[in-house]
């Protein structure tokens, strides 16, 4: 008999999550991951566009912080999958779900790009303190909270690290 096992028994997600709250979980996950795919192409932009007398200093902080935001994409998309569910991949989905939105205007002095990016990890860090929440009190996902609260100290770091620029 133990031959007989399917696949699919095999591939079954048993992690001690019912399906409702791993949907929850996805839910927040694909909408974080929007958020940071959004948050990853304007840093990006910015690193390609900035000028001015400290181009090096920015261009340099703009590409780290953008290979730092590439690793948290493939972090969150593989624990999707973890849960055993598909992380969303197409443009039109990331600003679909996405709370961030694009910069309208690609070519801000430094100090302007800066700002724009504080904004935006200010409100990534808003919004994870939400989601820990419901994955700690609503979904009993330890993995998925400890993860999330692990996101949310970089999005502070980083919202220090902006705040201290443009003091």
């Amino acid at each position: 008999m133990k031959d007989t096992i399917t696949a699919s028994a095999k591939a079954a997600v048993e992690l001690g999550i019912s399906d409702a709250n791993i949907r929850t979980v996805t839910d927040i996950l694909n909408t974080l991951l929007a958020d940071e795919h959004v948050l990853y192409v304007k840093t990006r932009n910015y690193h390609w566009n900035v000028v001015g007398p400290s181009f090096i200093e920015y261009h340099e902080f703009f590409e780290r912080l953008y290979n730092e935001l590439a690793e948290q994409i493939d972090e969150i998309a593989e624990r999707v999958r973890a849960l055993g569910q598909h992380p969303i991949g197409s443009m039109a989905e990331f600003l679909k779900f996405a709370s961030l939105k694009e910069t309208k205007h690609p070519y801000n002095e430094p100090l302007s790009m800066i700002g724009e990016l504080l904004h935006d990890h200010q409100a990534l860090s808003r919004w994870l303190r939400d989601q820990i929440e419901i994955t700690e009190s609503k979904t009993s996902d330890t993995g998925t909270t400890d993860f999330l609260t692990g996101l949310l100290r970089y999005h502070e770091k980083v919202s220090w690290m902006l705040r201290s620029y443009l003091s």
